[in-house]
């Protein structure tokens, strides 16, 4: 049964299609987090449809020190941000692009402690031409105030024209409202892909020249996720996608005084033009197939925006659905598989005298900060070295300098990719580009969240094509498991294979092991040392402290403590 919201009117009518965002501006989300690499800007046109920011593929190729073919990051990567909404305040906006306002906050695990996908919240906006849908979908990201939505539009999925369509748009004569104008296929497969959480590339179209860029972008699913469009209700499967369906109800006069005004200031168009493909196409088609699609709705929103209590009636109940999905990961992990026996996933580094010795070093709360490093990285390369030993060689036969053969070993794989979890991880970088020469990296930033205690991912930047890579995930120390377990989240969710996956830590708890080991049973785990306990903060028992602390020098500051 849908419900009318008819608050007080407003005389907010500027809130409308006419003002959807624009492409946003790439966003570096590791303030204050060191890295060696740059991003750069997109440039992208004044129309194109709202979308999220993606990253880049590097294809230049070097060989390692096995002599198997790395892929270079020459060209420059744009880095992966959110939209995202964590308070309502106007002055923690992180950063503004043209008409659209980009708000950051940690994402929270979106997967339960087995590591399978929590399925998100989804909600299909649908309303005529200018009505204020994109405008309602911000008002409602704005007031959920939860951490990750994605907002996702239909305007990207518009065909790609030939010559004569091409001519027919340019005088205005081509039907952009008819259901055949979309791709309903890849609109359907991209909904899909997001709400299993995965990553996704979405077309950016250009309203001026009526193409699809040449580029895409890149979404993900999210705790919520918002479909707007014109025709968001006519596919039967794309309406079985959705949880809730909202219409946006908004009078004829003033969607087309907000299209007149939008495509003559924004798109270049010529009154006449305007006037034209509204009355012989934009009119009828809202007639014959966006209308009666009222009947989906759940809520029917009058005048768009400016209706408060359809915002907020919508909101509450979203609210409700997310409360009524929700879990504590960290807390799960750690009372989970005590006194289980170890996985065999686990590969431990063989235990020596000089193991021992290195351990005693960097154990001792006593030793200095630059013999810590020191020792250190004497284990992380031990410890790296023995973790690339587990990765597929073949054999050859190769000659020496006194022109005889000798039998030997050469690695299998021709593509392997370091991506450290930062800050921790991130000190086993330079070891790892050591032993594999042009390595490509990339990194993750998890902080913990100190209201929830929940893990959050705040940045993540990695290779577009990162699906053929082997992975090595580096973490300095592992406890509960749970930044391991996001890290490798996102990692599937970029469709890199589980068994392709290769977690090295100097040091992990045994109920971490456990967690990642339940999780990801494909993945292989390897570490220089098991500790039997965590404490009630979940560090290792007993331990090496805080790691990043001790390696950077700093000390730990409540608000941003770093997970380790």
């Amino acid at each position: 049964m849908s419900v009318n919201i008819n608050a007080p009117p407003s005389s907010a009518s500027s809130d409308s299609d006419a003002s959807e965002p624009k492409e946003c501006e790439v966003l570096d989300l590791n303030a204050g987090v060191h890295s060696s690499d740059s991003g750069y800007d997109a440039e992208m046109p004044p129309d194109c449809c709202p979308a999220s920011p993606a990253t880049v593929p590097s294809k230049t190729t070097r060989s390692n020190s096995f002599g198997s073919q790395l892929r270079s990051p020459k060209p420059r990567r744009q880095r992966t941000t959110s939209v995202n909404q964590n308070t309502i305040n106007s002055n923690e906006a992180i950063i503004r692009s043209n008409n659209r306002t980009i708000y950051t906050a940690g994402r929270p695990p979106w997967y339960n402690c087995a590591g399978q996908q929590v399925e998100p919240f989804v909600i299909g906006i649908c309303g005529g031409s200018a009505s204020g849908k994109t405008t309602v979908a911000q008002k409602i990201i704005e007031s959920l105030d939860v951490p990750w939505v994605t907002l996702l539009s239909m305007d990207c999925f518009y065909k790609i024209l030939n010559d004569k369509q091409h001519e027919q748009a340019n005088r205005n004569e081509y039907n952009f409202d008819h259901p055949d104008a979309f791709d309903l296929e890849l609109m359907k497969d991209v909904l899909q892909r997001l709400k299993e959480g995965r990553k996704v590339e979405v077309p950016v179209y250009n309203f001026v020249t009526h193409s699809r860029e040449q580029h895409t972008k890149t979404m993900y699913g999210a705790n919520v996720i918002i479909f707007e469009g014109i025709l968001t209700f006519h596919s039967k499967e794309i309406l079985k996608m959705l949880d809730m369906k909202v219409f946006v109800d908004t009078d004829a006069d003033i969607r087309l005084a907000r299209r007149l005004k939008r495509d003559i200031m924004q798109r270049g168009r010529d009154l006449d033009g305007v006037l034209k493909q509204y009355s012989t196409m934009v009119k009828p088609a809202y007639s014959c197939y966006i209308a009666p699609t009222m009947a989906h709705a759940d809520i029917i929103v009058p005048r768009g925006s400016s209706n408060i209590v359809a915002i907020q009636l919508i909101v509450q109940h979203v609210h409700t659905q997310l409360q009524l999905r929700g879990f504590k990961l960290r807390e799960a992990l750690a009372h989970s598989y005590i006194g289980q026996p170890m996985p065999d996933s686990l590969k431990l580094l063989p235990t020596t005298p000089q193991i021992k010795g290195l351990h005693t070093f960097i154990r001792n709360a006593n030793t200095a900060r630059d013999e810590f490093i020191f020792y250190s990285k004497r284990l992380i390369r031990l410890v790296l070295e023995y973790a690339l030993s587990l990765l597929p060689f073949r054999d050859v036969e190769v000659e020496t300098p006194q022109n005889v053969s000798y039998k030997g070993k050469r690695m299998a794989c021709q593509k392997i990719c370091g991506v450290s979890i930062l800050r921790a991880g991130e000190t086993m970088e330079q070891a790892v580009s050591d032993v594999c020469k042009h390595i490509r990296i990339g990194k993750i930033l998890i902080q913990t969240n100190q209201l929830t205690g929940e893990p959050e991912l705040y940045y993540l930047r990695l290779p577009k094509d990162i699906k053929d890579y082997r992975v090595v995930l580096m973490d300095a120390t592992v406890a509960t498991g749970a930044a391991a377990i996001m890290a490798i989240r996102v990692l599937l969710d970029h469709d890199v294979p589980e068994e392709n996956i290769l977690l090295v830590s100097l040091l992990m708890a045994e109920i971490g092991v456990h967690s990642i080991a339940y999780a990801f049973p494909k993945v292989q785990i390897v570490t220089s040392a098991l500790d039997p306990e965590i404490n009630e903060k979940f560090y290792v028992i007993p331990g090496i402290g805080n790691f990043g602390d001790r390696y950077f020098g700093t000390e730990p500051t409540e608000p941003t403590l770093l997970y380790e």
